[in-house]
């Protein structure tokens, strides 16, 4: 039987409506707008696409963003500065530095210069320990967008097996840690894996529940998951495909075809994951103009 096919587009719309319901509310109650800063550097065509989408759902959800373009030869210290007068900027309650970002920047130097309280990516070392200690002020978006995947679908982790395929710092960490903590939503038993597992199958395949974000297209086949497992592929990878205008194909970590057929849930690409990580962006967004409310009450 067929796995059932998660929509994540339909998700984020849920997500997005009540944020910009919320953000009405702030308006009318205290005459405050949440604001976005989002800085791209280059002409990456994928990172353009982002940037382009996630200014079309602030508008959408009445949020004030602003994106800030910059040559690829920028420098490291002018991106730097950059960022220090956003965090000085109170229109802005949140700052997004789009990721890559050209070789001759340090990407963790630009990430730990932007203000915490206004990291709405949540990739700052300040709130990922913070998530660790399970007291997050803001959760990375993608994960965050994983867990309202599950809750929403009725597929609550606490109690299961969560097994984690990959180990970046923007998912893989980050999920895993989310999902493993004594909170609603979470208390699950994880395991993280990756590429470097030896005998990656005899592991993925003890997953009631399995993030797929190695990386790389199509990693998990079928013969590594277990008959009636939720699977949640976050990756989205280009593959050349001639029959295509474009000459490519989005595909994420999943062999999607295989594996849909041993599932009992999957995400597809596009179409899963990736609008979530967007909602959950707004979401941290308003959060983060409404805790400047509370700090001013």
């Amino acid at each position: 039987m067929a796995a059932e096919v998660i929509s994540g587009t339909e998700i984020a719309k849920q997500v997005r409506a009540e944020v910009a319901k919320d953000v009405a509310t702030l308006k009318s109650k205290h005459n405050l707008v949440p604001g976005l800063a989002v800085v791209l550097v280059g002409d990456d065509p994928a990172s353009a696409v982002y940037v382009r989408n996630k200014g079309r759902a602030c508008e959408e959800a009445g949020i004030y963003s602003e994106t800030f373009n910059l040559p690829a030869e920028t420098l490291e210290v002018e991106l730097v500065d950059l960022v220090k007068k956003l965090n000085a900027d109170p229109k802005f309650h949140g700052i997004l530095v789009q990721l890559p970002l050209p070789k001759h920047i340090n990407e963790k130097l630009v990430i730990y210069t932007i203000d915490p309280n206004k990291d709405v990516d949540g990739l700052h070392p300040f709130n990922l320990g913070r998530l660790v200690a399970g007291e997050p002020i803001f959760v990375p978006c993608t994960p965050a967008g994983v867990q309202e995947i599950l809750m929403r679908t009725g597929r609550d982790p606490a109690g299961k097996h969560v097994v984690v395929c990959g180990r970046s710092n923007i998912v893989g960490k980050p999920v895993a840690m989310l999902l493993v903590q004594k909170m609603a939503g979470a208390n699950a038993t994880v395991s993280i894996c990756h590429t470097g597992t030896s005998d990656l199958g005899s592991i993925t395949r003890q997953a009631d529940i399995l993030i797929a974000a190695a990386g790389q297209a199509e990693f998990i086949t079928a013969d590594m998951v277990k008959a009636g497992a939720v699977v949640i592929d976050v990756g989205m990878n280009r593959v050349e495909d001639a029959s295509r205008k474009s000459g490519y194909r989005l595909t994420g970590d999943v062999d999607y075809g295989p594996v849909s057929e041993i599932a009992s849930a999957i995400t597809p690409v596009p179409g899963g994951v990736g609008p979530m990580t967007i909602a959950m962006l707004l979401k941290n967004t308003l959060a983060s103009a409404q805790r400047s409310v509370d700090a001013g009450s």
